[in-house]
């Protein structure tokens, strides 16, 4: 087997909710079907990943979709720009879709993006799959962080 091709990767945005909100269980890095106007408004960072999630649309077919991402049109786009929120196919490997809808299949399962990021010429998105955290989960992560924060304060003023 050949060894995987190393790219420059450059993070377009992170979905710093993502991390507060849930506890990531499993990551992978999935393709992304776009059209020309959507690369360019990428490249102008003009994304929101707050709302979006990937889902399988349909029972029987193993197509896994990214729902709800916000690419804003291209600034100078015509007639031909892209609708901002349409469905976008996601690019993966059937054993790694098998894998991903036998996960969300559990209860309280789901698939958001975490990152999405050019890997060379290539636009790529980082899942993951995730639980929600309760609200003492939360109060319990802010405790553990507030604790460190105030052990490294301490260390440094040593």
């Amino acid at each position: 087997m050949s060894q995987p091709v190393e790219r420059p990767r450059r993070v377009i945005v992170t979905n710093r909710k993502a991390q507060h909100l849930y506890h990531i269980l499993h990551r992978v890095e999935a393709g992304i079907v776009l059209q020309g106007s959507e690369v360019k408004s990428l490249r102008e960072g003009k994304v929101n990943l707050t709302d979006a999630y990937a889902a399988f649309r349909e029972k029987d077919k193993l197509e896994l979709w990214l729902l709800n991402l916000h690419i804003a049109p291209y600034s100078h786009g015509s007639y031909t720009n892209h609708l901002p929120t349409r469905p976008r196919r996601l690019l993966l490997h059937r054993r790694e879709l098998v894998r991903l809808r036998s996960m969300v299949e559990e209860k309280g399962m789901t698939i958001v993006p975490l990152q999405l990021y050019f890997s060379g010429p290539f636009v790529k998105v980082e899942l993951g799959v995730v639980r929600g955290k309760k609200l003492y989960d939360r109060r319990e992560d802010i405790k553990a962080r507030d604790a460190e924060r105030a052990l490294r304060r301490a260390a440094s003023s040593e």
